[in-house]
């Protein structure tokens, strides 16, 4: 089964600049055909993230940021509500649409929570740095991971530093209410478009360094990551299958699923509804990722 990772075929991405153009968008109309309706003629690789308040399935989402190589599109959620959001969905649970974000856990929980959308075929860039450590031969621990600030500084990765970011933290703190404020402000707008505009660049850096191995574990982590807080009582049958393991890559049964299992950032007190009832769950996984 082929991995659902695509490469930017005769693309050539350079570090972005400002120039680039930046839409508000509050209704379907304004986004690009090719996002609304994913086809499998046409890979789209997008960068991705999200803003709101106390982002999780009780917060509120309220901006959504979609980077092209040629613009960046930043979707207004609390002026496009339902039916904006509605008209996303396809695209963010195609597997014809990669989407590039550093750290999905919490955006995937406010999306499926909030939207009923669940996100599919991510790349996340703080996975794909912490296998490229492991490659060369750097160990973190489990609870160590590089910010988006940090992986943006690196210079083997963009060598940019964020310098707003840290003052954007501060007006969060005071006011958690931030990103519900309308109409968005240049400092807003700024801030939202910074922290999608290097993922793309990103993205074609890191898919450089990873090996075939590690592909692999980038594609099934992004997929526990995208519903390790998506629990509820149907036991993900309605997620798509976790991708099994290629023709060409041998691993030993027990230590990938034991692997795959630690991938899974349970909340507290629900450990049942993951291990499932008579180790349903447990069993569903094994069979998902160990089948070829």
């Amino acid at each position: 089964m082929a991995m659902t990772i695509f490469l930017m075929e005769n693309t050539r991405i350079l570090k972005p600049n400002y120039q680039r153009f930046q839409y508000i968008v509050t209704h379907a109309s304004q986004l690009p055909s090719e996002f609304l309706k994913p086809s499998p003629e046409r890979h789209l690789v997008i960068g991705f993230d999200c803003e709101g308040v106390d982002l999780c399935r009780h917060g509120t989402l309220c901006i959504m940021q979609l980077a092209f190589p040629n613009a960046i599109y930043l979707v207004d959620v609390i002026q496009g509500g339902v039916m904006l959001m509605k008209a996303c969905k396809p695209a963010l649970e195609s597997s014809y649409i990669t989407k590039v974000i550093h750290d999905c856990k919490r955006d995937s929980e406010a999306l499926y929570f909030q939207f009923g959308i669940k996100l599919h075929n991510v790349v996340d860039t703080q996975i794909a740095y912490s296998l490229i450590e492991e490659e060369e031969g750097r160990t973190r621990s489990p609870d160590d991971y590089i910010s988006f600030v940090g992986l943006l500084t690196d210079p083997h990765y963009c060598g940019v530093p964020y310098l707003e970011k840290p003052e954007v933290h501060v007006l969060l703190r005071q006011d958690p209410g931030y990103w519900t404020y309308r109409p968005l402000s240049k400092q807003m707008v700024r801030a939202a478009t910074d922290d999608v505009c290097f993922l793309l660049y990103i993205y074609h850096k890191v898919m450089e360094k990873l090996n075939e191995r590690s592909l692999w574990h980038l594609v099934v982590r992004g997929a526990l990551y995208s519903r390790c807080f998506c629990i509820n009582d149907n036991e993900y049958v309605d997620w798509p299958l976790i991708p099994p393991v290629p023709d060409n890559l041998i691993v030993e049964r027990n230590a990938l699923e034991e692997e795959i299992l630690s991938m899974l950032n349970v909340p507290h007190g629900k450990m049942g509804r993951v291990i499932g009832r008579r180790g349903a769950s447990i069993y569903l996984v094994s069979q998902g990722i160990l089948q070829c």
